[in-house]
């Protein structure tokens, strides 16, 4: 059986293509687990590269502010979910991990972000409404840390309509 999945990541405005991906060996975390709050999908290569250790405890630091403005995060990579556990573990992260693993990036690929001479996906970020629709997406270089300025503009902007007519990818 063959699939499309599109060449680039999918544009605000989209609907985000749902998934239901391992947390723990035992328990998965669908899109619609995250449906009824904005939610933050942040697409990163690998659990233990520097600038996904980097990335990723950025967004540690800051999940108090995520909640703040009502939004969930999720971590997502092609990582199984004991890597994710040690890797969790090691830099007290205090939010899921999702294993894109098996079949390898599949929702990656939904998403438009697979990498496919790597077998990574991008580094990339998905802010989605409370309905599941994209409000704003982003792919940072591999070796960027993207940082949470655009995460925290577009959920100020999903937290205030009047500003939304602003939001871009």
């Amino acid at each position: 059986m063959s699939q499309s999945y599109p060449a680039t990541a999918l544009p605000p405005g989209s609907a985000a293509p749902a998934f239901n991906l391992p947390v723990t060996p035992d328990q998965k975390v669908s899109l619609d687990d995250l449906r009824g709050k904005p939610a933050i999908l942040a697409f990163y290569p690998a659990d233990w590269s520097p600038v996904c250790g980097d990335q990723m405890a950025l967004y540690n630091e800051i999940l108090p502010e995520f909640h703040r403005l009502g939004a969930q995060l999720v971590g997502i990579s092609v990582d199984g979910v004991w890597c994710h556990a040690a890797f969790a573990e090691q830099r007290k992260l205090h939010f899921p991990l999702l294993a894109d693993f098996e079949p390898k990036g599949a929702v990656a690929r939904s998403y438009g972000v697979y990498r496919d001479g790597e077998g990574t996906t991008e580094r990339a970020l998905f802010v989605l409404d409370a309905k599941g629709v994209i409000a704003w997406s982003f792919v940072s270089p591999l070796g960027i840390n993207p940082g949470a300025d655009g995460i925290l503009d577009a959920l100020d902007k999903l937290a205030s309509p009047s500003l939304s007519q602003g939001v871009q990818s």
